[in-house]
């Protein structure tokens, strides 16, 4: 089985999480799969690429697998992240269309999500867990940045083109104003581009449980919309090098900004 994260240690404040740019799928659980599904069209297609060599010495942990094989960004009881609007579970049933990724009756059951929060949920967040206390250790401070994308037009998710940029804090609640407030100055200056902050997109599971800034550890949630650095949103996914390095531009001026504010975030 491929080991379900790979790590990147730094010596930055600043961690980088991918929980979704995976695209391991255990042949058992491949064949489940229908024709659907195996286009793995979720996917946070090139964002680990898109965001490398941005911050020297920035500290990475990515999930390898994929998302249907479990939601990296979940949380492990099941609980929505967002009540009441459509979105996708723990081991999702559904793409982000609403259609069927699974063979009639073989999609997961009790027995199946308990197997894989054990053999990739699990080992993934205490991968990054220890990853956050090792930087705090040495800072005082540890900045989780969680990388993310999607399509820029989903109407089963919500309504009309998504911002080029999201930013999610849960409402402010997961990081210091100061971390806030440097990335929307960013994309607020990004020219060409549209932003929304703890708009559809208010953080996923990771954000909002490593985001505590009272112990010190800052976590902030950018979904990029892949019409920013892909040349279709659409099978085969390719990245465009030159959107790509032109937002590139940006990505590299949130996580400097971030790195320099760290010191004055400690407790």
């Amino acid at each position: 089985m491929t080991t379900p994260y790979e790590i990147r240690q730094g010596t930055s404040p600043v961690i980088l999480g991918f929980p979704h740019t995976g695209t391991s799928v255990p042949a058992e659980i491949a064949d489940r799969l229908n024709d659907n599904g195996r286009i793995l069209a979720d996917t946070d297609w090139h964002i680990h690429h898109l965001y490398d060599g941005l911050l020297d010495d920035v500290t990475v942990v990515r999930a390898t697998f994929h998302r249907y094989v479990i939601d990296a960004n979940r949380d492990p009881a099941g609980v929505s992240l967002y009540p009441g609007q459509n979105t996708t579970g723990l081991i999702p049933e559904t793409d982000f269309d609403g259609k069927a990724i699974w063979k009639d009756g073989q999609g997961p059951d009790q027995a199946d999500i308990a197997a894989r929060l054990r053999d990739f949920h699990a080992p993934y967040h205490a991968a990054l867990a220890a990853e956050i206390e090792r930087v705090r250790a040495i800072h005082g401070v540890a900045i989780l940045y969680d990388c993310h994308s999607i399509r820029s037009h989903i109407p089963f998710l919500f309504e009309g083109k998504l911002p080029d940029f999201n930013i999610g804090t849960d409402m402010g609640k997961t990081c210091d104003s100061a971390i806030e407030q440097a990335t929307l100055t960013v994309v607020e200056a990004a020219e060409g581009y549209d932003r929304a902050l703890n708009g559809r997109f208010k953080g996923g599971w990771t954000t909002r449980h490593y985001g505590k800034p009272e112990t010190g550890v800052h976590a902030i949630q950018m979904e990029l919309a892949q019409s920013t650095h892909l040349q279709t949103e659409a099978p085969p996914f390719a990245y465009d090098a030159a959107k790509a390095d032109r937002l590139r531009v940006h990505l590299k001026d949130i996580l400097v900004r971030l790195e320099q504010i760290a010191p004055g975030l400690k407790r």
